[in-house]
């Protein structure tokens, strides 16, 4: 079991976002995380990375708590994540944004760098190829040395996924990922995610776009005002009366 959330629990005064929150994600499975806007599912993904550590409950990673753990301690674990609004450094190369994503794992002492040592110039070389190797697979080895700021939309969704890969982390946190994207870019991020499972990684995401989400992800858990309504696989969380209802108002099937 890579990751577990048992009772989480988040208030912000007089509101409870979320409500004893409970369900597990499978190592090297890709897992939706969905709900109506406000359910709570970016506060989950936030209490897990540590920017707003929960009010009650625990966060496992390989069984170890982690909540209440900063940011910069949890991506030290392998944890890494892309958020709703895109967050890239604009006037940087697509390149340089990856290579600003190594930066927990390339750790480099500050003498061989200052005089350009051998041994300096052989790693340089090293994390440059591993950068171009990330954004061939988010199909974006072409646009290496184009600014950030001239992508298209999908290409800047799929650059930011290529900068948190750059950290090479266990478990992957993508927040709607494909909002906005026209037919071609989705499936161009889920080919990207299925790569990633199929390697091993493990990845959780919200995303609102239903048919990408059921096409995609081994198991789903729903959230509605807090509280988690199911877990399953696709086919069953799809007609599950309370999901159903919780989208549509109605007891229609989404399958």
């Amino acid at each position: 079991m890579l990751l577990e959330f048992q009772v989480v629990s988040r208030n912000f005064g007089g509101v409870r976002a979320l409500d004893e929150v409970s369900f597990r994600v499978e190592e090297g499975q890709i897992h939706g995380l969905i709900g109506p806007n406000g359910a709570g599912k970016t506060t989950l993904l936030n209490a897990l990375s540590g920017l707003m550590p929960p009010s009650g409950g625990a966060v496992l990673l390989r069984g170890k708590p982690i909540q209440g753990l900063p940011p910069h301690r949890v991506a030290a674990l392998g944890v890494a994540r892309t958020f709703q609004n895109i967050r890239l450094f604009e006037t940087m190369t697509c390149l340089e944004n990856v290579l600003a994503g190594q930066h927990l794992v390339a750790r480099r002492p500050l003498w061989p760098r200052l005089l350009m040592l051998p041994s300096h110039r052989r790693e340089e070389a090293l994390w440059r190829e591993k950068a171009m190797a990330v954004l061939e697979l988010v199909g974006l080895r072409e646009r290496a040395e184009v600014p950030a700021n001239s992508l298209s939309y999908g290409e800047r969704r799929r650059l930011e996924i290529a900068r948190a890969l750059a950290s090479e982390p266990r478990l992957l946190l993508l927040d709607e990922p494909v909002a906005g994207m026209r037919a071609e870019s989705i499936a161009k991020v889920a080919e990207v995610a299925r790569k990633l499972a199929a390697g091993g990684m493990t990845i959780l995401l919200i995303e609102h776009n239903m048919n990408f989400v059921m096409g995609l992800c081994d198991r789903i858990t729903v959230l509605n005002f807090g509280r988690t309504i199911t877990t399953g696989l696709p086919k069953e969380v799809s007609c599950h009366p309370e999901v159903v209802e919780a989208y549509l108002g109605a007891e229609v099937c989404l399958a």
